[in-house]
């Protein structure tokens, strides 16, 4: 799909991530264009978890979640943290990995939005290493109508070891600011690459 929107991709993955070790994969949301873009960077054995409401969307949908990916209720809380902890254990207990886009919606040209902290309970509780994900302003570089949208570079950064000690607040803090610096470098050095 990137070659038809007329997007390169470059993608780099620490070599610290190992195929064999699970993951809890946390990564920027920019819009429908993830599914072009930050996608590549998913690894084999990762599954995604995702609103509930996506299995409404036709075809996409039932794709998703044949294909395991895990859905969750974002309006109930209370199931949401539970189906998440479910998650996590059976995660770990297959070997692998989970995605996802804590600012909890599409970001839509605004940059980084505020995290949310249920990624960072989920590692917290499963005792996984969190693994930060950028992807470049695809939002703005992305049209319809050229046949050049230049290069969109997605980063998968070293993974960061979390103690069970640890406030999940905080973590969602640290790891908000740490993707915002490099989604302004990464979309910096992207423009230069056009």
């Amino acid at each position: 799909m990137a070659k038809i929107l007329g997007v390169k991709l470059e993608l780099r993955v620490s070599e610290k991530i190992r195929e064999d070790e699970s993951y809890v994969f946390v990564a920027n949301h920019q819009n429908t264009w993830d599914l072009v873009t930050i996608s590549k960077a998913a690894l084999p054995g990762v599954v995604t978890i995702g609103k509930k409401s996506l299995k409404w969307i036709p075809i996409f949908g039932l794709i998703y979640w044949l294909s395991g990916n895990i859905m969750i209720d974002r309006k109930d809380s209370g199931k949401a943290r539970n189906t998440l902890s479910l998650a996590g254990q059976k995660a770990r207990k297959r070997g692998l990995s989970i995605w996802m886009f804590p600012e909890g919606t599409r970001s839509r040209g605004k940059g980084v939005l505020p995290f949310k902290t249920g990624a960072f309970r989920l590692a917290v509780e499963t005792k996984l290493r969190i693994v930060p994900v950028c992807c470049s302003d695809n939002h703005h570089s992305i049209r319809f109508n050229r046949w050049d949208n230049g290069t969109i570079i997605i980063e998968v950064m070293d993974p960061v070891d979390i103690q069970e000690d640890q406030n999940p607040k905080q973590l969602s803090q640290a790891f908000e600011s740490l993707i915002r610096a490099k989604y302004k470098d990464l979309t910096a050095e992207a423009a230069t690459l056009k």
